[in-house]
């Protein structure tokens, strides 16, 4: 059996495991059922994937979309490895294919979706291909507590004890509620290995900012980064459509993605994701999960998310390459009033919406943060972090004041309007605004009329927002969404506490669009290889991230390497992609190469390649024996490769593998050659 460090290196091409990785794929390597809670981009995929090659058996991988099972399947087969997947998508041939695979025992890993574990013979089938692991995708599916809830996911526990085999569950998101519910249900409450790696996702930059015409904001967000994929999701599907088109007419490549639309129409958005750079998807929440594009530069929220959890899935999508990405999310009144509403009014229980009102709490308390945002996030999964330095927050730290008087005096406009009124009429209260409304009401008379006039209108829009980021008033679904107060503001009322407030000032334009992702030398050379890519990955009717990730061609373009064993090296290049594309590559990079035995390309990046090279030398010098005067002799290459692999210390070991005749002639020479490389 292979190591994993030699398997990360031949086939996936790297040199590294990213950080806790190598403990999570050493445990399910060894049988150990295991739970990982990794962040989105932290390379959940190797810690089944590379497990699966260390395994006896076939690894069927229960994942939840299609698009994402294709992936990764075609990103396997890239790389190598004998994958396939049973979906309702796959043509006659297709499934054709994997089950002469499966019988012949030549597929590793296999992809089902939860839902074929209904069928009566799923399990039966999978008995009679040998499964030897089970891997859970996504595993927060299984979960009442999590989002995405999928109750096919419930079946995977009685699978496992039925093959009686491991099971590795993965997921980015799982609060404790989560967790303990995937330990009961997928391991029958037998505590697994629980690995709870860190969230933190350093390449992305935090942001946000209140609404202040949305549109204008997401256009000008968008216009600073034109060129590059991102990903926009908004709350509405009439607005998915209505801002796609409005990108598209400002000269973006934009389309629209909700779940309103025929089932064709999504794939052929995701397959155009997928395949083209530079592409703005305007989505609700439907698009996202089958998403696995390395190498989007920024994510967009036009409406404030559901939860933080679900905030941080859906911005994880950007920079899963390791490369700089950006994020920005808008929230306003509006939103929040939606939030709350939608949880009040759902049909789960009193427990259930108040622990989604919770984790809408936690994101709002986000974007009101005063300091790091990274800080913030971070500590409600659990971590303890340092400024980052490089949030919007800490980049432009935020004027503040205290806010004591301001939120006192509104909540006592609350109180003495009877929690009847929204925001609108009580800053006219508070402004002394005598609106028809206000008089009407007689509430001109009332102590609280105008004692706000030191804060101008948008001020106290400031204030009223934030207090409701604060969770000190909620929006109340039975009066059409008047301001009530909540507990949490009675110490303030009371004077046995006070609150520091943002002030509400003209917003800074949009942060500078990312810097190149090379230096002006090397783009020109860095787009040169994009457009290979493109043509490489169009031929082979794959995604282009297929073939090489952005990070992947970055580091071509820096590093320019000038031989295979050069290209080797680089970060993503396994050996099956060496062959496959190497040579492609370098002739972009360096002109025209010299054409490379296939014996010598599969040695590339190995130090046995160096052995291999000198071997060729040395029996070039020999080939006529010492006087160059004998019949022509030379080993076959492949003799070469073994000896550069294996290394002979003494002249019989030599002989066995080259025969006599060779040893006699090459033997001392090439034992020096072996010698002097040790």
């Amino acid at each position: 059996m292979s190591s994993a460090a030699t398997l990360l290196r031949d086939v996936f091409g790297f040199d590294a495991f990213r950080p806790g990785q190598e403990e999570i794929v050493h445990t399910v390597a060894t049988g150990c059922n295991t739970l990982a809670i990794m962040p989105t981009g932290g390379g959940k995929s190797l810690c089944f994937q590379l497990p699966a090659l260390m395994r006896d058996g076939v690894t069927v991988v229960i994942s939840p979309l299609i698009a994402l099972m294709r992936d990764q399947v075609r990103a396997l087969k890239a790389a190598g490895v004998e994958a396939g997947a049973l979906t309702s998508g796959n043509t006659e041939e297709e499934t054709a294919e994997v089950w002469e695979k499966l019988e012949a025992g030549q597929l590793r890993l296999l992809y089902i979706a939860p839902e074929r574990l209904a069928a009566g013979s799923a399990t039966g089938m999978l008995r009679r291909i040998g499964v030897g692991l089970i891997a859970v995708d996504e595993a927060h599916c299984v979960s009442q507590w999590g989002h995405d809830f999928r109750p096919d996911y419930l079946r995977i526990g009685e699978l496992r004890r039925a093959l009686g085999v491991p099971l590795a569950a993965f997921t980015a998101t799982a609060d404790a509620e989560t967790r303990d519910e995937i330990v009961a249900k997928l391991f029958d409450g037998q505590p697994p290995q629980i690995f709870l790696h860190g969230f933190d996702r350093p390449n992305i930059h935090l942001a946000f900012r209140p609404k202040d015409g949305p549109r204008r904001q997401i256009m000008d967000f968008a216009g600073a980064r034109k060129g590059q994929s991102g990903i926009v999701y908004c709350g509405t599907r009439a607005r998915t459509e209505s801002l796609a088109q409005a990108l598209g007419e400002a000269g973006h490549t934009a389309c629209a993605y909700h779940g309103g639309m025929e089932a064709d129409q999504r794939r052929h958005v995701e397959t155009r994701f997928n395949t083209e750079d530079g592409l703005i998807v305007v989505a609700t929440v439907a698009f996202g999960m089958g998403v696995d594009k390395p190498d989007i530069r920024w994510v967009a929220h036009a409406d404030l998310p559901k939860s933080i959890e679900a905030y941080y899935q859906e911005i994880g999508r950007a920079g899963r390459d390791g490369a700089p990405a950006e994020t920005l999310t808008l929230f306003g009144p509006d939103d929040i009033r939606l939030r709350r509403s939608q949880i009040d009014e759902g049909l789960a229980p009193a427990e259930r919406r108040m622990a989604d009102h919770g984790r809408l709490n936690a994101l709002l308390g986000l974007a009101e943060a005063l300091t790091c945002r990274r800080v913030a996030l971070l500590r409600y999964f659990g971590e303890e972090a340092a400024p980052c330095g490089h949030c919007d927050l800490c980049e432009t730290p935020p004027e503040t004041y205290d806010g004591t008087a301001a939120v006192r005096k509104a909540l006592s406009a609350i109180l003495r309007t009877e929690e009847r009124f929204g925001a609108g009429h009580l800053i006219d209260i508070l402004t002394g605004n005598a609106t028809d409304k206000v008089t009407a009401r007689g509430h001109d008379k009332l102590p609280t009329f105008g004692v706000g006039r030191d804060i101008d209108k948008r001020g106290w829009h400031g204030v009223f927002r934030q207090m409701m980021g604060h969770d000190l008033v909620r929006p109340d679904p039975d009066r059409h969404g008047a301001l009530v107060m909540t507990e949490a503001a009675r110490p303030i009322l009371r004077g046995e506490e006070t609150i520091t407030l943002r002030r509400e000032t003209a917003q800074p334009a949009p942060r500078p669009a990312v810097k190149a992702l090379v230096s002006d030398e090397d783009a020109p050379l860095l787009s040169a290889l994009k457009a290979k890519r493109r043509a490489l990955a169009e031929a082979a009717g794959v995604p282009a991230y297929i073939v090489f990730n952005d990070r992947t061609l970055i580091e071509m373009a820096e590093t320019r390497p000038a031989d295979l064993d050069g290209m080797a090296r680089i970060g993503g290049v396994g050996a099956t992609k060496l062959e496959r594309y190497g040579a492609a590559f370098l002739e972009v990079i360096n002109g025209a190469t010299e054409a490379v035995h296939p014996t010598r390309r599969k040695l590339a990046g190995n130090a046995a390649g160096a052995v291999y090279d000198q071997l060729i030398e040395v029996q070039a010098q020999l080939a006529r024996g010492p006087d160059g005067i004998d019949k022509p002799l030379s080993c076959s290459t492949s003799a070469l490769a073994k000896v550069a692999r294996q290394r002979p210390r003494d002249s019989a070991e030599l002989a066995r593998l080259i025969g006599e005749k060779y040893a006699e002639r090459f033997g001392s020479a090439f034992l020096d050659v072996l010698r002097m490389a040790d």
